[in-house]
């Protein structure tokens, strides 16, 4: 049966399962929405929109007006309001949902974690005078502002449209690398610290083998119920 699919995409997940869509079903309409973040996203196979849906309400009404038969929620694992929004308007257009969640990263045997709940819990465990890798996004930075007793290495795939919230920080442009690429960036900058999410897949997952290899911390914000 001929479909028309919508992904929620933005991860690395995401685009895969769209080119096995197309891939597998050729007949098939495949659409992913990026929120509009990054400026220059990797190619994603089937249509791309870009930019929100205007709420639970605005969803419900593209999923009607594009005659979606299901959609697939593919997103970030802490982007707890866009899969809240997708839950609710699934259910009111009648449109089937799958969540696609990456499972969270396991300890292994020489990880230092401090797991916290929150971004301020992360801001307060960080030891005075340490030199942070913040691999948060800048949308998550307001919490950390009252540190004015740290250094932050601040990384983004795009450069800041706007002066970050920190007194004190150096801005490293790019995307994640393989464990090796990430072992040369701490080092290079000095880095006593991580502060990240559990966010789960390969794609993030050098800095954590990095940090276990260098033998620093990691402050490990916690998945969201």
């Amino acid at each position: 049966m001929t479909e028309t699919v919508l992904i929620l995409g933005g991860t690395r997940e995401a685009a895969t399962l769209a080119r096995r869509l197309v891939d597998a079903h050729p007949d098939w309409r495949v659409v992913t929405s990026l929120a509009g973040r990054t400026a220059e996203p990797a190619p994603i196979a089937g249509e791309i929109r870009t930019g929100g849906f205007g709420g639970i309400a605005g969803l419900a009404d593209f999923l009607r007006r594009e005659r979606i038969t299901r959609m697939i929620d593919a997103t970030h694992p802490y982007a707890r309001q866009i899969s809240a929004n997708a839950a609710e308007a699934a259910a009111l257009a009648g449109v089937k949902l799958d969540v696609h969640t990456r499972p969270p990263w396991d300890r292994q045997p020489g990880d230092d974690w401090r797991e916290v709940a929150s971004e301020a819990d992360a801001a307060a465990a960080i030891p005075p005078g340490a030199r942070v890798f913040l691999a948060l996004g800048s949308q998550h930075l307001a919490p950390f502002e009252a540190r004015r007793d740290v250094h932050f290495i601040v990384r983004m795939i795009d450069p800041p449209a706007s002066p970050l919230p920190l007194a004190s920080h150096t801005i490293v442009t790019g995307k994640p690398g393989p464990a090796a690429e990430e072992e040369r960036v701490l080092r290079d900058h000095a880095i006593t610290c991580i502060v990240c999410r559990n966010s789960g897949g390969d794609g993030a997952y050098g800095k954590i083998e990095a940090a276990r290899t260098i033998g620093i911390p990691v402050i490990m914000i916690a998945r969201p119920a």
